[in-house]
């Protein structure tokens, strides 16, 4: 068995988006023995997509020209890495309403037509076969609910593109209300983590 987990924050030790997703990661991995893997994105970014990516993704890999082969590795990698996890892990903050870009760049690279989706007759069809995933979200303001709820586009989007490819089992842990003062601060964090420990004891 094994986590993946994903964060993107470049808040680095800061992030409580990172900081609640790891925690998550490492009580789900003493739950379960599962291998941990864990892909930084802001420490490690991934390049944006350019003609020559494009065109790499679209061809078997015997028929890609040099450049093109060496577009395509990291995603090859990653959308394998994705393909034999057991469980994924995503942490990030809102930032304007949505994920930090780092992330949309992952999401880019294995987002793969063939590997992680395809097209049949009824329309896409989902190839993950990854069987649990978590999302961490931290915002200054409480999008989960309430008048700025219609604002979140980071979990509808996360929860789209994850269904797409086949990951429907989707849990969603918020950080919010960060920037509502300290005592707000502090409940929202001890939540968080009461809700990882929680999640991960039910794994």
């Amino acid at each position: 068995m094994s986590i993946l987990l994903i964060t993107s924050s470049p808040r680095g030790a800061e992030s409580l988006s990172n900081s609640v997703a790891i925690d998550l990661a490492e009580k789900l991995k003493a739950q379960t023995g599962a291998q941990l893997i864990h892909r930084d994105l802001a420490v490690s970014p991934l390049a944006h997509m350019d003609g020559t990516f494009t065109s790499a993704i679209r061809k078997a890999a015997a028929d890609r020209s040099p450049e093109e082969a060496k577009a395509a590795v990291a995603s090859d990698e990653l959308t394998q890495e994705l393909l034999a996890a057991d469980t994924l892990v995503i942490g990030t903050g809102m930032i304007n309403f949505n994920i930090y870009s780092s992330l949309k760049t992952w999401i880019d690279h294995i987002a793969r037509a063939g590997l992680t989706f395809k097209y049949g007759e009824s329309g896409p069809v989902g190839l993950a076969t990854v069987k649990k995933a978590y999302i961490v979200l931290a915002s200054g303001g409480i999008y989960s609910s309430g008048p700025a709820s219609a604002l979140n586009h980071a979990e509808p989007y996360l929860k789209t593109v994850l269904g797409f490819i086949g990951i429907t089992n989707v849990e969603t842990i918020y950080v919010e209300g960060l920037a509502y003062g300290p005592e707000a601060a502090e409940k929202a964090i001890a939540a968080a983590h009461a809700k990882a420990a929680e999640l991960a004891l039910a794994a």
